[in-house]
């Protein structure tokens, strides 16, 4: 085995620490570093409940100094700022819906990082990611539960060439006893689910404090008006709560989002088999396990993290994924990713930028 200079972003969580460990086992020279992503770390969580808490940085420092690593923080709050909350907020001002674990990813942990990593003369990157690589291809992990090639499927080729997830081919479970048995006090430390930069959780009052109030209509399929709103950015594909929709419907059903018009600031609700959608657009793909398809192909597709797959057909038109479904999927929300697998290997990745219901049948198309 080659002996790589490896550079590993400890976030303070369980994972990383032990992806450290792992990687200074198996004979690297191992480097860790904590990204600093705040320029008033006070602004986000504190206690267990993110993975950017004030706390973090103290417990990654432990860790490294457990594994007998040499450890360092870097300042990255201005490109975090920039490349994750900005985008975040401009997404949802667009009425899209972003994943920014997914940016952080793609901006930070691969692009930011890697470049500084390589030019310090690093090899390699490693993280606590869940997932595993194999012939240079991103394959899930081994605990579907924890499995996050989701939300790495927007890494290129040559991004995962200098890439290490050394948790791959084990369960959760199996890491926090590893932990625990080398003496990690984060070892118990709870996950982190919310986005990082949201103190309190409350993503509409944060947008609100970004965007200001932008009150609009919510109607029906119709375009009959049901209710009003304060910002089209607090509400996103598929949500039944919180609509504050003051005209019940007439056949008494739940209503959902249905769609967002950032324009007109347009919020349509409507009952739920209205959320199907077969056909998907998605832009900017990336080809990490396979060349951008010349015919279409049959495979599977992940909508959003954690979430439902889906057999599907792909293909390419033009520079746009287009993505037929077997079956409807509802909750499809335009911003998430649509990422291809075939069985547990990432074959692609692009933005979901459109969807309908159906593809119209050919006498249909002629009326």
């Amino acid at each position: 085995m080659n002996r790589l200079r490896v550079l590993a972003a400890m976030s303070g969580g369980v994972d990383s620490a032990v992806a450290a460990a792992r990687a200074a086992d198996a004979g690297h020279e191992v480097t860790g570093v904590h990204l600093a992503l705040s320029s008033n770390p006070q602004s986000y969580r504190s206690g267990a409940r993110g993975c950017c808490t004030v706390e973090d940085a103290r417990d990654a420092r432990r860790a490294a100094d457990v594994i007998g690593i040499p450890f360092y923080v870097w300042d990255m709050a201005e490109r975090f700022d920039r490349d994750v909350v900005a985008d975040f907020v401009a997404e949802y001002a667009a009425g899209r819906t972003p994943n920014p674990c997914l940016r952080c990813n793609e901006k930070i942990k691969f692009a930011a990082v890697l470049d500084r990593a390589v030019a310090l003369g690093f090899d390699a990157v490693c993280t606590g990611h869940h997932a595993r690589l194999r012939d240079g291809r991103l394959v899930r992990s081994v605990d579907p539960g924890k499995d996050q090639s989701y939300v790495l499927a927007v890494l290129r080729r040559e991004q995962l060439g200098r890439a290490m997830f050394p948790l791959g081919s084990s369960t959760k479970a199996e890491v926090r006893e590893e932990a625990a048995a080398r003496g990690m006090a984060v070892a118990t430390k709870p996950d982190s689910h919310d986005v990082c930069f949201i103190p309190d959780g409350d993503t509409r009052a944060f947008l609100a404090g970004r965007l200001g109030d932008s009150p609009g209509r919510i109607v029906a399929e119709d375009g009959t008006a049901v209710g009003t709103h304060e910002g089209a950015y607090g509400f996103t594909i598929g949500q039944r709560k919180g609509l504050r929709v003051g005209v019940p419907a007439e056949d008494g059903r739940p209503r959902y989002v249905l769609d967002i018009e950032p324009v007109s600031r347009t919020v349509t609700v409507g009952p739920r088999e209205s959320l199907d959608v077969q056909e998907i657009l998605a832009e900017r793909p990336v080809w990490s396990g396979c060349e951008p398809l010349r015919e279409p192909r049959e495979c599977l597709v992940q909508l959003r993290a954690h979430g439902e797959v889906h057999r599907a057909t792909a293909s390419l038109a033009g520079d746009m994924l287009q993505i037929t479904l077997d079956r409807p999927a509802q909750g499809v929300a335009k911003g998430q990713a649509a990422v291809l697998y075939d069985g547990d290997t990432v074959l692609a990745s692009g933005t979901i930028s459109g969807t309908r219901a159906r593809t119209p049948a050919p006498a249909e198309s002629a009326r």
